[in-house]
């Protein structure tokens, strides 16, 4: 396996998965609100392109990389909070919405991510659509990685399947990073392989199975029924689909986008996943130019 240094470049990667992570969730969320013969024509939504709480939840992951260079979950909760009740119409859904309100009004966050799902915690996708900016922090090393993600999503996500797509995520984001450049099958399989070896077992795990056996040539409809697209809005229904568009995908960023979208389902939260990994896999320069002043801004990190 390609191995990356741990150089002092960790805050660039981060924010080079962060820009990848907010401008799929940007271009994604358009595609609930304009024609989906656009898609078919990959016409482009008009500007701004507003960015989510994936983004959001993403720009506070980054912050407490960059500032303690590793996951400190308290630190973490606060800033998740705070971002929650300055900006609270960024899309997020019900559960989070409380969760995080709890933690504002000064719950202890474990107490408050246990509380979900009548008290088996989040099964949701909202830890694996912000991790992409941690792999890339961690590319260097995948347990870390692994396990620095299982920190993040602790903080929201005390159900093993919130969880595990966390780690997934992470882990792609770091293989796709360490081998930045090259898209040969060997990276797209080490990239899944990885992915499933840090996974914890459950469903999530063994949809990330069904994502490596179906492989490239595999139509999006099939992929579909076998994988999810996102709909349930589960890490389970969502992170393998996303993982096997960005090994379809590894070497083109547009491609890779205009494909998530075209499922359908929780397609902001499809692209923030495939559009943080695949921007670890071709770099900045694989970014579209003319994308990045349609997303609306990023606040400084």
């Amino acid at each position: 396996m390609t191995t990356i240094p741990d150089d002092g470049d960790r805050s660039d990667r981060a924010r080079l998965a962060l820009d990848g992570l907010s401008i799929g969730d940007a271009f994604g969320q358009q595609f609930f609100h304009v024609d989906p013969a656009w898609i078919a024509k990959r016409r482009l939504p008009p500007r701004p392109w507003r960015w989510t709480d994936d983004t959001a939840m993403a720009l506070s992951v980054v912050d407490v990389l960059c500032e303690f260079g590793r996951i400190e979950q308290d630190e973490l909760a606060e800033r998740f909070a705070s971002r929650f009740v300055a900006e609270p119409n960024r899309g997020y859904g019900a559960g989070a919405q409380r969760i995080l309100l709890q933690i504002h009004e000064g719950a202890d966050w474990r107490e408050a991510a246990r509380s979900a799902f009548g008290g088996q915690g989040s099964v949701g996708n909202g830890a694996a659509m912000r991790i992409a900016p941690l792999g890339a922090y961690f590319a260097h090393d995948l347990d870390a990685a692994a396990e620095q993600a299982r920190l993040s999503a602790e903080v929201t996500h005390a159900h093993p399947e919130g969880i595990a797509g966390a780690v997934a995520g992470a882990v792609a984001a770091a293989v796709a990073m360490r081998n930045q450049g090259t898209f040969t099958p060997r990276v797209r399989g080490e990239m899944l392989d990885a992915a499933i070896e840090h996974t914890p077992s459950g469903l999530t795990r063994d949809g990330l199975i069904k994502s490596r056996d179906l492989g490239r040539r595999c139509s999006v409809l099939d992929a579909i029924a076998v994988l999810g697209n996102g709909s349930q809005i589960t890490a389970p229904d969502t992170v393998p689909f996303a993982l096997w568009c960005t090994a379809r995908h590894l070497d083109d960023f547009e491609d890779a986008v205009w494909t998530t979208v075209s499922a359908g389902g929780d397609v902001d939260t499809n692209c923030a996943i495939v559009g943080g990994i695949v921007a670890c896999s071709v770099g900045r320069d694989g970014i579209p130019a003319a994308w990045i002043p349609m997303r609306e801004p990023l606040p400084p990190t």
